[in-house]
């Protein structure tokens, strides 16, 4: 279904994509989520993927005819102001003819010309005079005409930059409809693949590696951030009520169910659930060093899985000692909580700056 989206114009990609989410989504256990499919994998974690996605293309159409709509209303509003300074002008050029319509008959308009002849006193002066109005008179019109032409050419512009304007303003607020239907759908599932992952927690077990299917990795790049975008909130060694001594990792502040991934290559040696981190992964890399990834609400590895630098480890939680979404995230010596060393530096000597 994603492969033939694709060629679809963006409404109706948006609104497809919308209609495919309303429909039932499989168990876990049903046919449809085997591996190997062409979707993001079984159950709430699949679907807070596909939301993810949906709800990203979705922004992107609304932001893209929102910067449309304004285009062109900013053009609209131009042409009107065009429009304007053309009608005055032409209003001024109407009152000048007048004037001299009114001077020329002031000055013997109603005589007959052959009469205003032989009553001058110079009828050479005369005559070049009345051709000078004559000329005055010509150019006067053919401006006149001209500017006239220009009126209505550019009432047309503003006529179709408003109609422009306005149907992108309705697709823009079709698009926002469209864009809400998903973020509260998505809402929604964040929160019930929450309940799940509390649920395994509570247990102490996970239910095992939930297979996302995930964009292509970052090429070239032996070491990346742990998940794409982020806010940094808590860092290393800071002190709060939540924590027995220093802060032992850096917080990313994210919302449930964005992707978690690995900083670089490795195998995966622990994935467990229960205690103050929750749901976590514990990745060890080649040179002695782990990294951890806790209060997640999903986990898409299982332990003694090898992976790649960029690959999806799981989905952010608020499982555990947490009081919010976020990616507790640490850089160790060795497996055990204790032997952390500040993610920031380590990272930034590998060319990754958060």
């Amino acid at each position: 279904m994603f492969l033939m989206s694709r060629r679809l114009p963006p409404v109706l990609l948006v609104a497809t994509l919308l209609l495919a989410l309303a429909a039932p989504t499989a168990s876990s256990d049903s046919a449809k989520d085997e591996p190997g499919g062409h979707g993001h994998g079984p159950g709430t974690s699949g679907k807070v993927a596909r939301l993810l996605e949906n709800a990203a293309k979705a922004t992107q159409e609304y932001e893209k005819g929102r910067r449309a709509a304004e285009t062109q209303r900013r053009k609209a509003e131009r042409l009107e102001g065009v429009l304007t300074r053309q009608r005055l002008e032409l209003k001024r050029l109407n009152a000048e003819l007048g004037r001299i319509a009114r001077g020329q008959y002031r000055s013997g308009g109603g005589i007959p010309y052959t009469a205003q002849l032989l009553l001058a006193d110079d009828p050479d002066e005369l005559m070049r005079g009345q051709r000078l109005a004559l000329q005055a008179n010509l150019a006067m019109n053919h401006l006149i005409d001209k500017t006239q032409r220009a009126a209505r050419r550019v009432d047309e512009d503003r006529q179709r930059a408003a109609g422009a304007w306005h149907s992108l303003d309705a697709r823009r607020v079709r698009l926002a409809a469209l864009k809400n239907g998903l973020e509260k759908q998505l809402e929604d599932a964040r929160w019930t693949l929450q309940g799940e992952a509390d649920a395994q927690v509570a247990a102490g077990a996970c239910r095992g590696a939930v297979r996302l299917d995930q964009p292509s990795l970052p090429q070239g790049r032996r070491w990346v951030a742990p998940v794409e975008t982020y806010e940094l909130s808590a860092g290393f060694g800071g002190s709060g009520d939540r924590w027995a001594h220093r802060h032992t990792g850096q917080d990313f502040a994210v919302g449930i169910g964005e992707p978690v991934r690995a900083i670089g290559a490795g195998r995966v040696v622990k994935v467990s659930c229960g205690g103050g981190f929750g749901m976590e992964v514990l990745v060890q890399h080649p040179g002695g060093y782990y990294s951890q990834y806790a209060h997640l609400a999903s986990a898409a590895v299982d332990q003694g899985d090898k992976v790649r630098t960029g690959q999806w480890l799981g989905q952010a939680g608020t499982t555990g000692n947490s009081t919010g979404p976020h990616l507790h995230f640490e850089v160790r010596l060795t497996p055990y909580l204790g032997s952390g060393v500040d993610p920031r530096k380590w990272l930034a000597e590998r060319g990754v700056k958060l």
